[in-house]
């Protein structure tokens, strides 16, 4: 069986498009939305093929109308995002996020498939990256051949005496200096990373159609375009003037 395995498409639809895996299940590590500006097609897709889907952090503060907390870098582009996403998923699409569950296990090919979004003891908001004391400590409990999560946007393998863990990287937004979208193939137990090229140029385009204010637009297409790596100067508030 192949198993597609993707996480954080952030409503960059020319990124999820351009994945022409072919696949016998698809399973989503959450956050289909903000940041980018298109989620629509992005929720129908997730909808229409895949087998198992969690709750990502901006999934469940979309669907429940979370008012973001303005500041810089990130947070500025989620603000300015998060009113776009309202505006442009229907009510079907917007109950589909919000009964997304927060953790799930599904078995395929005679493997069990753990996916939550950051880490089992805190599923929206931990950062764990590839540390595998810490990720013991926080997967004693589970009984799961494959733990699949998302969140950091950077992909990762950790195979651990008890299971494997798997972080596919993001679809829609790379923070690993790779611009490309970056998935998962799972295949007769066999992890394999895949990244593909997709049109930065009409995703550019997008967020540019859609009026952000112009240092959110300058971050985000640096975002893009470099996989993450934003100079420190787009991240952070612009120095004071004096009068």
């Amino acid at each position: 069986m192949r198993i597609l395995l993707l996480a954080d498409i952030h409503s960059n639809w020319p990124a999820l498009r351009a994945i022409q895996e072919p696949f016998d299940a698809c399973l989503f590590a959450g956050d289909l939305v903000d940041y980018g500006v298109d989620p629509s097609p992005c929720v129908d897709w997730i909808r229409k093929h895949a087998y198992a889907a969690v709750r990502g952090n901006h999934d469940h503060n979309v669907a429940q109308r979370v008012a973001p907390r303005h500041g810089w870098g990130f947070r500025q582009l989620m603000a300015s995002t998060r009113p776009l996403q309202w505006e442009r998923l229907n009510p079907r699409q917007m109950r589909f996020l919000s009964r997304l569950p927060i953790q799930t296990t599904v078995e395929l090919d005679g493997l069990r498939f753990t996916l939550v979004h950051a880490t089992p003891r805190s599923p929206f908001d931990e950062y764990l990256r590839d540390d595998p004391q810490a990720w013991e400590l926080r997967t004693s409990h589970l009984v799961t051949d494959f733990l699949c999560v998302g969140h950091t946007h950077t992909p990762m393998h950790l195979t651990l005496p008890e299971m494997q863990i798997v972080n596919p990287g993001s679809v829609g937004q790379p923070r690993d200096g790779d611009p490309r979208a970056s998935y998962v193939v799972i295949e007769n137990g066999q992890v394999q990373f895949r990244r593909v090229e997709y049109d930065l140029d009409e995703a550019v385009a997008q967020l540019r159609e859609a009026q952000l204010p112009p240092e959110v637009l300058r971050m985000a297409e640096s975002v893009l375009r470099t996989g993450g790596r934003v100079a420190p100067d787009r991240m952070s508030p612009p120095p004071s003037r004096s009068a």
